[in-house]
């Protein structure tokens, strides 16, 4: 695929891995659909991207975990630019707290913008992107391959995007559709800033190495390489690639890395 005058919809546009997305994409030529909650955040993006880059795009609010917002994220983009090549289910929000001491809303929260807004936005957009023979692209994790310590919400709603996908992608596999399962490792963005704690309020600060990290640019030009050559999977730090293969061969021990791992973060959970 060549992204010049494809339409491609991107939530949780505006930070993050999104944000990049929506200037990667739009550096190849896509008009853009950038969807979230900040709708003047959304409109400013939009604005810089249509004057640097030469191509159209537009802002729509969309709280994914409402499905009437997801319907209306739909409607808009056909009416503006008439059909839909890509759609790229980028919304997350993660949480940090062990599942003992969590309330029980904090995963239900996490789940219904993980993986119920991945639902609904496929749902409304697959007839369209069926027309096209386009794109529907998950931005999962590797946390949907390995359950990880203090993140079970966030582990639940990735192994539950994976499986969704993965059945999706069979479901298609005559109707020219490409579903791809991207899923970085631990990517230098806001996610860890904004995730819950406990009691469902956002933790403010991130308790892991950021500057260590893979960067956001990085893993948005990745994934349209990645929607380019309709990839099925991308696992996308060495890290994910060996906690992928050891799942596989020696889930005890990979137990075990990931307990001293997540034990080393700052203010950790595991005592």
């Amino acid at each position: 695929m060549t992204f010049k005058n494809k339409v491609i919809i991107i939530t949780g546009a505006s930070s993050g891995i999104g944000k990049s997305l929506a200037t990667e994409f739009a550096k190849r030529g896509a008009n853009l659909v950038l969807a979230a909650r900040q709708f003047v955040t959304l409109c400013e993006l939009a604005q810089d991207l249509e004057q640097q880059y030469t191509i159209k795009a537009i802002g729509v609010q969309c709280d994914v975990t409402n499905e009437e917002d997801c319907e209306h994220l739909i409607k808009q983009t056909l009416t503006t630019f008439g059909k839909i090549d890509v759609l790229v289910n980028n919304a997350g929000i993660s949480m940090r707290a062990l599942f003992s001491d969590a309330d029980v809303n904090v995963l239900k929260k996490v789940m219904d913008v993980n993986f119920w807004g991945t639902v609904y936005c496929t749902k409304y957009a697959l007839p369209e992107i069926l027309k096209t023979k386009g794109s529907i692209v998950g931005v999962s994790s590797i946390a949907g391959y390995k359950g990880l310590p203090g993140r079970t919400g966030y582990s639940a709603s990735k192994f539950a995007m994976n499986g969704f996908l993965d059945a999706l992608r069979v479901e298609n596999l005559k109707t020219g559709v490409h579903i791809l399962t991207a899923c970085p490792g631990f990517t230098a963005s806001n996610i860890r800033n904004t995730a819950l704690d406990k009691s469902g309020v956002q933790q403010g600060e991130s308790t892991l190495e950021e500057e260590k990290m893979m960067t956001s640019d990085e893993a948005a030009s990745i994934i349209a390489d990645g929607v380019e050559n309709r990839s099925r999977t991308l696992i996308m730090t060495g890290q994910g690639k060996l906690t992928v293969f050891l799942s596989k061969f020696l889930p005890g021990f990979l137990d075990k890395m990931v307990y001293k791992t997540i034990a080393k973060e700052r203010n950790t959970l595991l005592k």
